[in-house]
């Protein structure tokens, strides 16, 4: 297949308005049976970029290493979506050891032969891994005495201090917050991405992001904390508050793009809030706050990460500059400690089927949970499983945000992602074609824009409350391995599933930055899922190569109105003898 058209889809969009420019990045950026997304089509391995960034020179402070039976110790997994099953754990340095473990801490590593490599607790593209973490909190006992901005460095389990703020300024910051509240920021590397997929990489940079969104929200669910996305953030606030707009620092050095700020707090009476009690919160940070707080001595120099300058894609670039959020949007939202149950009580055997191994703590099912290679293509999910799953990624939209279940109300915006399903092999379920409505009100847009002859029926033992549909019966296993790139991992698994955007009506309604907003949705998606597969005893991994049209064409979505953005498949995992697994920091696990 060819990786080349003889159109430059950089110099066609330089003419574009934003809105226009994210369009067609998207529409060049497809694959087709034809040919591939535009990449370099080999792999250049001396030149890889190394997954670990570090910031030379800047003070650094260890994590205490905390094994499974330390404290603060790991809930149940079930008590993850049972409000008020967790009490809200101080923020102490433990505390914050055991935040990043189960956020981007490196969880696992892999050796086969002489190659080694990490597996961390946010999966990755490819394990490219672009995504970088930074922390910006108060003075804490045993990790500074004064506010501070940290980079997180995974490979050490670590903070890197890169900027000391003046204890008024930081109390300027966060006065709008809830007690004990701290900043958590996201960076992509976009250069790990693109070194090995090309143009299509900013697609996956962006779903990355999402997956370490729903990553640091479940770690933070763990110890009682709450988490919401200050999405009206500008990014260009974004980066001069991470320091990431600092050309001095990056000098020679690949540059990271700012993705987002959320605030993180204690939820209930250890934050000075009592149970229930209703709490504003703002989605922005004052301005003249955060210019205030960058007007700091910065510490450290970013490394370099490959030993040659990234390959430039000037298409990557463009669409970059047309998503990037320009505009602040100072929004307050309304949250209560008291959330609903995702109450999956009556699904048939969710808890009996056999797959269930016990009740296991939440930090196991994080620890262990690893993209699967190969499926054994016979494993079944019983239909209680399935539907627990199913349930789990419903952000019950009939409430209003301050009331969504964990992890979906970190997300500030109404769901726009729904799932479009290939069913193999679920007890009682008929093989076939399913739709899952994550908001119930888009059934009707949905049916519309599908093609006439689907069934559209509930299936038998369905829960009521959940929007799932058969459309077309039938044995989908070749189908779903053809448009993900025919790969058999979407066929031999009990279902995969793509992720159907409501595309161009969202980005008209909200603006063209809110693109990426679509991969976050569908990244923090898949890392629900991935985490129910654990806890059900298989095993799942995303998909990002398929070929778009195609599948839009089995579901008989025939404009841009609905794109699917990602794929996912959950099945009886196959294990590769070839490799060994090691602990993450020589701890006996």
């Amino acid at each position: 297949m060819s990786h080349q058209t003889t159109e430059d889809p950089a110099r066609a969009a330089e003419s574009l308005d934003p809105l226009e420019a994210v369009m067609r990045y998207h529409q060049e950026t497809k694959h087709h049976f034809s040919r591939f997304a535009r990449s370099l089509g080999y792999l250049d391995w001396a030149n890889q970029p190394d997954p670990f960034r570090r910031y030379l020179g800047s003070p650094f402070i260890p994590f205490p290493l905390l094994k499974p039976d330390d404290a603060p110790l790991s809930p149940l997994y079930q008590d993850l979506y049972r409000p008020g099953a967790i009490a809200s754990t101080p923020v102490t340095v433990r505390a914050l050891s055991r935040f990043f473990e189960y956020a981007l801490a490196i969880s696992a590593w892999k050796q086969a032969g002489e190659a080694r490599w990490a597996l961390r607790s946010n999966p990755s593209s490819g394990n490219l891994h672009p995504t970088e973490g930074y922390l910006l909190i108060d003075e804490i006992p045993g990790l500074s005495p004064f506010p501070a901005l940290y980079h997180y460095a995974p490979r050490e389990h670590a903070l890197e201090l890169r900027a000391e703020v003046p204890k008024e300024s930081f109390r300027w910051l966060m006065r709008k917050f809830p007690p004990n509240a701290f900043l958590i920021g996201l960076t992509s590397v976009n250069w790990r991405e693109t070194w090995k997929y090309g143009e299509r990489a900013f697609r996956y940079c962006q779903h990355d992001v999402g997956h370490a969104i729903g990553s640091a929200r479940i770690a933070a669910q763990t110890l009682g904390w709450r988490m919401l996305l200050l999405d009206g953030m500008a990014d260009d606030a974004v980066a001069a508050l991470l320091g990431v707009d600092r050309p001095e620092d990056f000098d020679g050095a690949e540059r990271e793009h700012p993705d987002c700020l959320a605030v993180v707090w204690p939820a209930d009476q250890g934050a000075g809030v009592s149970a229930g009690q209703r709490v504003s919160v703002p989605l922005v940070l004052a301005t003249d706050a955060v210019r205030e707080s960058v007007r700091q001595i910065w510490h450290g120099k970013a490394n370099r990460l490959s030993r040659d300058d990234p390959v430039q894609w000037e298409f990557l670039n463009q669409v970059e500059v047309a998503a990037w959020k320009s505009n602040t949007e100072p929004r307050v939202v309304e949250l209560n400690d008291s959330r609903p149950a995702v109450d999956t009580s009556s699904y048939p055997s969710a808890l009996d089927s056999g797959l269930h191994p016990g009740r296991p703590k939440a930090g196991q099912v994080i620890r262990q949970r690893r993209s699967a290679l190969a499926f054994d293509g016979k494993t079944s999910l019983s239909a209680g499983s399935f539907f627990t799953m199913l349930a789990h990624v419903m952000p019950r939209v009939d409430r209003d945000l301050s009331e969504r279940p964990m992890p979906w109300d970190v997300l500030p915006w109404e769901p726009a992602v729904h799932l479009a399903l290939f069913v193999h092999r679920v007890a009682g379920l008929a093989p076939g074609l399913y739709m899952l409505a994550r908001d119930p009100a888009k059934v009707g847009l949905l049916r519309g824009a599908t093609r006439h002859q689907f069934a559209w029926t509930s299936p038998p033992d369905s829960p009521e409350d959940l929007p799932l549909f058969l459309l077309q019966e039938g044995d989908a296993r070749q189908l779903a391995a053809q448009v993900s790139c025919g790969q058999d991992i979407a066929g031999d698994s009990a279902f995969s599933l793509g992720m159907i955007a409501e595309f161009e009506s969202s980005l008209r309604r909200y603006g063209p930055w809110f693109y990426r907003r679509l991969f976050w949705e569908t990244g923090l998606i898949g890392q629900v899922l991935y985490l129910e597969a654990e806890a059900a005893g298989v095993r799942a991994t995303g998909i990002g190569c398929f070929f778009d049209d195609p599948v839009h064409q089995v579901f008989g979505f025939n404009d841009a109105m609905f794109q699917s953005l990602y794929h996912f498949t959950t099945g009886g995992h196959v294990e590769d003898p070839r490799l060994t697994t090691l602990p993450p920091y020589s701890l006996d696990y």
